[in-house]
């Protein structure tokens, strides 16, 4: 009558060390080094140690996952460093192919590049063509506005605003002049800049003068 609450009592003991044990491992079990270099294993892990890098262990003492060491401020740098080169040879391999579907070799570029660039040569010839004729006209209301400040004549005040109004035209124009010059630069460094890029993804040389008017090239 004594023994069968002891039998009891010892299989409830059995079970809750049973039970304790799975809990234990359900929360995992940690190896690590400790500051002084030794080998630990342990339910908890001092936050120090996880810095160092730490395995995470079963039941059976078998690594189930590795957490590798915190890097380091020279690794850190390192890999935003070739984060920001993939990210560079990313964005190149787009500009590449949209130059591609632009042009297939050096030369159609460089036919493109003489084509705008007549355009904007020939729109800067016109408004030259412009100022030399508002010029003249600029010359003879001024030449008019002389003699008769010459003979004591009041000049008219619409002959005035016809001269500051040719004046404001022609430095109108050639403010446009300026901007399309500086375009004309631009343009011929970016069409230069491409046909570079494509000798060298095509593989292709160039036969065409950048300069249909440099004998040098």
């Amino acid at each position: 009558m004594h023994k069968r609450p002891t039998v009891i009592s010892a299989t409830a003991s059995a079970l809750m060390l049973s039970l304790g044990m799975t809990t234990l491992a359900e929360a995992g079990m940690y190896r690590y080094t400790d500051e002084e270099g030794q080998i630990v294993i342990s339910n908890t892990i001092p936050q120090p140690a996880t810095k160092r890098g730490y395995d995470i262990l079963n039941s059976n003492g078998r690594v189930v996952e590795v957490i590798p060491p915190a890097p380091t401020e020279d690794e850190i740098t390192a890999r935003e460093a070739e984060k920001q080169r993939q990210a560079e040879l990313a964005a190149q391999r787009e500009k590449d192919a949209q130059l591609l579907k632009r042009f297939s070799h050096p030369d159609q570029a460089i036919r493109a590049m003489h084509r705008k660039l007549d355009e904007l040569r020939g729109l800067i010839q016109l408004k030259r063509g412009n100022i030399s004729v508002i010029s003249s006209q600029l010359d003879n209301e001024q030449s008019r506005a002389a003699n008769m400040e010459r003979s004591g004549q009041k000049i008219p005040d619409a002959t005035l605003d016809k001269i500051r109004r040719l004046e404001s035209q022609i430095r109108d124009i050639e403010r446009e002049i300026s901007w399309q010059t500086q375009e004309t630069d631009s343009l011929i460094q970016s069409f230069e800049a491409d046909v570079k890029r494509l000798e060298k993804i095509t593989g292709e040389a160039r036969t065409l003068k950048l300069d249909p008017d440099d004998t040098s090239d």
